[in-house]
């Protein structure tokens, strides 16, 4: 595996790890609030949001990133 593969393999990782993590502590206390179990269904919902949220990464992130380009590209200004 090249280091580029490498790294965006490691980034989707580290992102879906991160957004798992928040989005589903937030909507799991937008539910539930904070009461006796919170952890409980938190981590049942982190464990079946991170797989998939990895797999949108890597198969989402590269068009995204051509997306985010150009649009940049079309809004900067040319100089």
């Amino acid at each position: 595996m090249s280091a580029p593969q490498r790294q965006r393999i490691l980034f989707a990782l580290l992102m879906s790890l991160l957004m798992s993590a928040l989005m589903t502590g937030w909507v799991t206390w937008l539910n539930l609030g904070l009461q006796p179990g919170f952890f409980a269904h938190w981590r049942a919902a982190f464990v079946a949001a991170w797989p998939a949220a990895f797999l949108i990464v890597v198969s989402c992130g590269p068009a995204v990133q051509r997306a985010s380009q150009a649009l940049l590209a079309r809004i900067s200004p040319q100089g």
